[in-house]
């Protein structure tokens, strides 16, 4: 996916996550610290790719991880992410004054790019050092920068046309299911 297909594809995400409220922090965020949150970390896993937009910048960085696992490689997968995540919370001083809705949204773009590299035909290493790719290939040929573009309108479409404030839990749902309280107690002692 190219860069403009990632930050396309990041806001929207963003849009769907905040319309879902996935987190208190997405749902009730400040667009000025969620949107450059998204925007850089949609971005961030093509830092393994010296010729992409944050390799370019950050070359010292960039063939050092090039180098070392090749594009689309450790930094596309989940184990970066968490990675990722553990060094944020553990290694960014506590008196800087990075507000918690621009982290939420870090985490929506890292995993936007993630997903969206999925939808091409190289997919991504998503459980690497597993060398199994994972890919839902929707974009090829010629006509993929449309494409690209088409998916990020339509996700945004989708989250513009869900209904406000709808639950994203599961159990709201388990909740309206016609099962009898009773049948559902004898079968969780059963398993007892």
């Amino acid at each position: 996916m190219t860069a403009e297909g990632h930050l396309l594809f990041s806001v929207a995400s963003l849009i769907l996550a905040h319309q879902l409220e996935i987190t208190p922090e997405i749902a009730q965020g400040d667009w000025l610290h969620m949107l450059p949150g998204v925007l850089l970390a949609s971005l961030l896993p093509d830092i393994d790719h010296p010729s992409s937009t944050l390799g370019r910048l950050f070359r010292f960085i960039s063939i050092p991880i090039a180098k070392l696992c090749g594009h689309r490689g450790f930094t596309h997968s989940l184990l970066a992410l968490i990675v990722g995540i553990i060094l944020f919370q553990t290694e960014i001083p506590s008196d800087w004054p990075i507000p918690t809705d621009f982290v939420h949204a870090m985490i929506v773009g890292y995993i936007s790019h993630l997903i969206a590299d999925m939808l091409t035909p190289a997919g991504i290493p998503l459980l690497w050092p597993l060398r199994t790719r994972f890919c839902i290939p929707v974009l090829r040929g010629k006509e993929r920068k449309k494409a690209e573009r088409f998916i990020a309108v339509l996700v945004v479409v989708i989250a513009i046309l869900l209904p406000q404030h709808i639950s994203s839990s599961l159990t709201h749902y388990f909740d309206k299911l016609p099962f009898d309280k009773l049948q559902i107690d004898k079968l969780q002692n059963l398993y007892k």
